[in-house]
């Protein structure tokens, strides 16, 4: 019987993407909340999630600043599509 590999993302040298980030910002979340969990593995997920939080938040305001200047340009191109190369950036 064949090993499930695809659940398993790989954790070094890949980009993710915003729904990726949040996703696992989700599990820290979930993770930190059990009771059991030794306080060195907290502290690190605790770590983690906020350098993901704060990824996450320059994002949208990316997105925000970007959907600003599209709706307050009058002479800006319809046919041109957003660039969204910011939720495949490495954070």
């Amino acid at each position: 019987m064949a090993k499930k590999t695809a659940a398993a993302a790989p954790k070094s040298g890949s980009s993710k993407n915003f729904e990726e980030r949040l996703e696992r910002l989700e599990k820290l979340g979930e993770q930190i909340r059990k009771t059991d969990i030794p306080l060195d593995e907290a502290l690190k997920a605790f770590e983690e999630g906020i350098r993901l939080a704060r990824a996450l938040e320059s994002d949208l305001e990316k997105i925000e600043n970007r959907i600003e200047i599209l709706m307050n340009s009058a002479d800006a191109p319809i046919t041109d599509s957003p660039d969204l190369d910011l939720f495949n950036s490495d954070e």
